[in-house]
């Protein structure tokens, strides 16, 4: 495992929420960092991973609720590395999907700051695999696209050209889909999707808390608001929703609720 100089920042993804999901690299990060900077989808287990001393900080971003202006963090982060520190900026899932690494990671180029990205597990692989639902089988689809919810200002991406994408991809997968779930709707139905294309909302995707809901894209919509789905959850539409039920969800609910997930994970201090 490499070892982590001072004075540098590691951009590295903590995957969907289950610590087991974490790769070696960030395990080995964790174990080193002087100072660990984490967003909002980083939970307790993972920070376990963190060694004795450290110093942990939130810079979680929610919508609809204060946060940490982006630029702040950025400026933090060089901050913290001019003193010398060893400095782990902890995203959830992979810090280069819709996570915003790449700003910071610009950011830190042009402050002349030392950075390593570490790759993790994006919700939209590992959650969907958790809840039974494969982005691809060979029998439904040979091409997947995903998509973020809202953009910087928090409103539905408006260049997105949403006919183009639905013609060219059978199975969408939209991440932060929740706020604006009418809306979105609202386009894939307009751009072509049928009312009858299945569908799903998967909440706290890879936690015990996990939910997966399955309709259509015409119910979806009603079914979530009377189910009270609670963000952070992926949206997927596309053939593929069907075999969440062939895969057993209910067990694979079942093993994640045994996960030992109340403290630090086990044996994690001893990955460096």
């Amino acid at each position: 495992m490499p070892v982590f100089p001072a004075g540098q920042v590691w951009l590295a993804g903590a995957g969907p929420g289950d610590p087991g999901l974490l790769t070696l690299h960030a395990v080995n990060a964790l174990n080193q960092a002087d100072i660990v900077i984490y967003d909002a989808l980083v939970g307790e287990a993972i920070l376990g991973c963190a060694r004795p001393g450290a110093v942990l900080e939130y810079a979680g971003k929610r919508g609809g609720k204060p946060s940490p202006k982006q630029r702040d963090i950025s400026l933090r982060l060089i901050e913290l590395a001019r003193q010398g520190k060893r400095v782990l900026r902890l995203k959830g899932g992979d810090p280069f999907v819709f996570g915003r690494g790449a700003e910071e990671a610009l950011s830190l180029r042009d402050a002349g700051i030392a950075f390593r990205v570490i790759p993790g597990i994006s919700a939209g692989i590992g959650g969907l695999a958790y809840a039974g639902i494969p982005l691809t089988h060979r029998d439904t689809n040979s091409c997947v696209t995903f998509l973020t919810g809202h953009n910087a200002a928090g409103e539905v991406p408006d260049s997105v050209d949403w006919a183009a994408m639905v013609r060219a991809s059978p199975v969408l997968v939209i991440y932060m889909a929740i706020k604006h779930l009418d809306l979105l709707v609202a386009k894939l139905r307009h751009a072509g999707l049928p009312a009858e294309r299945p569908a799903a909302l998967v909440s706290h995707a890879t936690l015990p808390q996990m939910r997966v809901l399955t309709a259509t894209l015409g119910s979806i919509v009603a079914r979530a608001q009377t189910a009270q789905v609670a963000p952070p959850a992926l949206f997927v539409v596309g053939e593929v929703v069907d075999l969440h039920a062939v895969f057993g969800a209910s067990d694979l609910q079942a093993t994640l609720q045994s996960l030992p997930l109340t403290g630090p994970v086990p044996s994690c201090q001893q990955a460096s």
